[in-house]
């Protein structure tokens, strides 16, 4: 046991390291640059020290807790913990966003806010996963709204304003139906409140009081995985934002929905969850085909790349709604995976605009001769996307498929339908990813000969695109390399239903 408060360590290090921006020299980008690149390396390093000589593997418990009092008067208290859950997304966390500072180097003007504010989401990305504490959760939620609206405003594109209006537009107006039903599940029964999440999760509510708390979280958490039809703000969002923005927002923002409806709609909420989990899974195969087929009609790169996001996130809701053991793991290793996978094709998108200066499908093709090195690892990462065999995306839609195939709660026509739309979305995946290949890298060569831009992958980018794909060829190769983080929190959470079955 140790008394050193490591959790609230790796919440508050990168914003109070950002604070220091300031001090660095006016025009030194460069230091600038190596500086936050260092701090979220030391992070990262500071986490998996953590994860290794602090977390036992073995336990279903929540560790590591600590509990500093914040507000007496609302007993209202800084508490964080881990568990396999949440460590698992404090690693991709920490993973993706280190990348996704490196992958942010070309940027030049007003580095210091820039770079600080991808420290804010870095901090609040980590606090949302560690927080035990009801409103210290949505205090973590609302804490990445504006630097994301302000990367989008400062740092996107022509509709930058558009965009980042409809961004907080969606995202505020969920976080009232989160903070009305947090507040609420803290208020209900007691003199005092009580925000602690174990707490909350011990509660008993009525019935009718239960399935409204569900569906207020259950907005807010649409919102940011995101569910149809709440996705809307997602296509504009990616369309505009700069690529190392549009990183964090797919490899670790839409995870915050996804977490949300696990930590608390489905433990917190268990009665409501066993009558509505078949609106879940429905909706998540409808936003599986429908996104699908929005993708194959996109003629720009990045809102095709952000409607397969929709898509992929359709998986995390059917597993939630499965209530079985492969559906659970399927839909937490998918966030992970697809944090990974998406991340590297925004990536990608950035790097190829850098260099052709457009993101519009029909102004590319025959690049692949010019970009080798790009056309190869964006056709890994496409086949990764749409679940090739060996790659970690299979993995996770496998065991999804395999939780709703083996859920004895529903009938034959019911997991049928459900399974033929999984596998229609598969296909379409197949189609959008394939044909998006093909119009930007083979045909005539629609691009400029002489663009002094068009130069191949270097190291910073070789380097960033093979990080990404390491984890996702051994995630794919070796399941068993990360599924028992979470399994006992799972099948602790199963039995707990299987009491009130």
């Amino acid at each position: 046991m140790s008394n050193v408060p490591w959790l609230t360590m790796i919440v508050l290090f990168p914003i109070f390291a950002g604070l220091l921006l300031p001090t660095l020299p006016r025009d030194g980008n460069r230091i600038i640059r190596w500086y936050t690149t260092g701090i979220c390396i030391l992070e990262f390093l500071l986490i998996t020290y953590i994860f290794y000589c602090h977390f036992q593997f073995d336990s279903q418990s929540i560790q590591l807790i600590e509990i500093f009092s914040w507000i007496n008067s609302i007993n209202f208290h800084w508490i964080v913990g881990l568990d396999g859950l949440s460590m698992s997304l404090v690693l991709l966390t920490g993973f993706v966003t280190t990348l996704a500072t490196s992958a942010a180097w070309p940027i030049t003007r007003n580095t210091r806010l820039f770079y600080f504010l991808m420290l804010v989401m870095y901090s609040g990305q980590i606090g949302l996963s560690v927080s035990r504490d009801i409103l210290l959760f949505f205090f973590m939620w609302e804490l990445e709204l504006i630097p994301v609206y302000l990367l989008l405003c400062l740092w996107g594109g022509k509709r930058r304003l558009y965009s980042a209006t409809k961004f907080i537009l969606y995202t505020a107006g969920g976080s009232i139906f989160l903070l009305v039903a947090a507040l609420t599940t803290s208020f209900y029964g007691n003199e005092v409140p009580s925000f602690a999440i174990q707490a909350l999760i011990d509660k008993s509510y009525p019935l009718s009081l239960e399935i409204v708390l569900y569906l207020g979280f259950l907005i807010a958490y649409a919102v940011k995985l995101p569910i149809f039809p709440l996705h809307t703000w997602l296509p504009d969002t990616h369309g505009e934002a700069h690529y190392s923005t549009c990183m964090l927002l797919a490899g670790v923002l839409l995870k915050m929905g996804g977490y949300g409806l696990i930590r608390i709609n489905l433990e917190l909420l268990s009665h409501a969850h066993l009558l509505l989990r078949s609106w879940l899974i429905l909706l998540g195969a409808i936003q599986i085909v429908y996104a699908s087929l929005a993708s194959m009609s996109q003629r720009n790169l990045k809102r095709r790349i952000a409607y397969s996001s929709i898509s992929h996130m359709g998986f995390v809701a059917i597993g939630i709604g499965s209530l079985t053991d492969a559906g659970i793991n399927g839909a937490v290793l998918q966030m992970i995976s697809h944090g990974l996978i998406g991340a590297a094709l925004f990536f990608l998108a950035g790097t190829c605009y850098d260099r052709t200066r457009t993101l519009f499908l029909d102004e590319l093709g025959g690049i692949a001769t010019r970009l080798p090195k790009l056309f190869t690892m964006f056709s890994i990462f496409s086949l990764a996307s749409l679940a090739l065999p060996g790659m970690s995306g299979f993995v996770s839609e496998l065991l999804v498929f395999l939780g709703v195939v083996i859920d004895k709660q529903y009938s034959f026509f019911f997991k049928a339908a459900i399974t033929v739309l999984e596998a229609t979305g598969t296909v379409l995946a197949s189609i959008y990813l394939l044909s998006m290949l093909r119009r930007m890298f083979y045909g005539y060569r629609l691009s400029n000969e002489s663009n002094p831009y068009l130069i191949d992958f270097g190291p910073r980018e070789i380097f960033t695109s093979t990080c990404f794909f390491l984890p996702i060829l051994g995630i794919g190769s070796y399941p068993n390399l990360i599924l028992p983080l979470w399994n006992g929190e799972v099948l602790s959470t199963l039995l707990s239903y299987s009491a009130i079955k």
